[in-house]
């Protein structure tokens, strides 16, 4: 009996013990997913909008795509397991928690993934172990009409590359420089695809600042159209469309100076992480780029020359306004000095009672009035 006893009041301790972590179970598992293991507030990971920003992914071996469009990771695997076989994967706008599950897949590091999501990066080019990190600024032209004070000449972006061994992964941010012409120009030419993933790096560098020479090439037209329209007389030459102008021009300063330092080092024999032959197309598009920014330089003091023209025609104007009415006053002061000396009511004043003294004051001022007109005519002030 006692032993019955016993089990009965140990099996009751054990079912109170076994109920009270059921019953707060519920609440340790909510307040887990509020707090991180050292019990600071996690931080809200923000909500997949349902919008994958994967565009293609293909697997690349010899030069040659392999058919279909694999998982990212399955390519990964299978170009590892090739012996010149790398994966392109092409994104568009991605947002922090895919990014994050691709960086998890293919090793990138934290801050290249947040710089890639954020896309408010300067041109730039970065090493993280076996992979590099380069940031181009994409520009277009913008077609207008007639630039005025609101238009917008100039459209930017951003091109993110992440180089890895058997890997490129393009990032890009706005429509300025779209890659899928790059990806089909460069499938169509094997033997530059055999070099790996730099030759991608190349193909999109090359894009990249081929636009910049259409840009540039477009934008001297319009220099051409605003200096014409400033030194014409007939025209107004609004200042405020040389500041919209000096606007579009710095946005795209910033895009194409700061690339000069990622190429010089990408073309430097230095670089064992380019290979050479690549290298060889690397200082191509660098020839390219030094044009570029010799062209916006010239914009640059150019766009400057035609801002001070203007104003000191703004200044001039001011002046030849200022001219007309001091001369427009002189001819008043003519009339109005006369009237003051023969308002004062003098008694003893001459010509007050002489018969034509009302029609020779009138012939006074207009014979001074047209003296004082004809000389100010001729010196220019009228």
């Amino acid at each position: 009996m006692t032993d019955r006893v016993a089990r009965e009041r140990n099996a009751g301790q054990n079912g109170d013990r076994t109920a009270r972590p059921r019953a707060w179970a519920a609440p340790v598992r909510a307040m887990s997913r509020i707090l991180n293991a050292d019990g600071s507030p996690r931080t809200p990971q923000p909500a997949r909008s349902g919008r994958s920003g994967i565009v293609d992914c293909g697997l690349y071996v010899d030069g040659e795509r392999r058919p279909g469009r694999p998982q990212y990771a399955e390519a990964l695997a299978d170009a590892r397991r090739e012996r010149d076989g790398f994966v392109w994967l092409g994104l568009h706008e991605p947002d922090l928690t895919e990014m994050t599950e691709i960086a998890a897949t293919f090793g990138l590091h934290e801050l290249a993934v947040e710089d890639a999501v954020k896309a408010e990066q300067r041109p730039k080019l970065e090493h993280f172990g076996e992979i590099v990190f380069l940031v181009l600024r994409t520009a277009r032209y913008c077609e207008h009409a007639e630039l005025t004070e609101n238009s917008e000449v100039v459209e930017t972006g951003q091109v993110m590359l992440f180089i890895g061994p058997n890997f490129v992964i393009s990032v890009r941010h706005g429509d300025a420089c779209r890659l899928s012409p790059v990806r089909a120009d460069l499938e169509a030419k094997r033997d530059l695809l055999r070099h790996g993933p730099w030759a991608v790096a190349y193909a999109i560098t090359d894009r990249v600042v081929d636009l910049y020479l259409e840009v540039a090439d477009r934008l001297e037209d319009d220099l051409d159209v605003l200096e014409a329209d400033v030194f014409d007389r007939q025209s107004s030459g609004r200042i405020q469309r040389i500041y919209q102008m000096k606007r579009e021009l710095v946005e795209f300063k910033r895009a194409v100076v700061p690339l000069q330092r990622p190429l010089m080092t990408l073309t430097s024999q230095a670089n064992r992480a380019v290979p050479q032959e690549v290298r060889r197309y690397f200082r191509d598009v660098q020839d390219h780029l030094s044009r570029t920014v010799e062209q916006v330089n010239s914009y640059d003091d150019l766009l400057n020359s035609i801002l001070q023209a203007r104003l000191a025609q703004v200044t001039v104007d001011q002046n030849n306004d200022m001219r007309k009415i001091a001369a427009w006053a002189a001819i008043g002061a003519v009339w109005t000095a006369i009237a003051g000396i023969y308002g004062m009511n003098f008694d003893n004043m001459p010509e007050l009672k002489w018969t034509y003294g009302y029609p020779g004051i009138w012939a006074v001022n207009l014979t001074l009035s047209f003296v004082l007109y004809r000389w100010f005519r001729r010196n220019g002030w009228l």
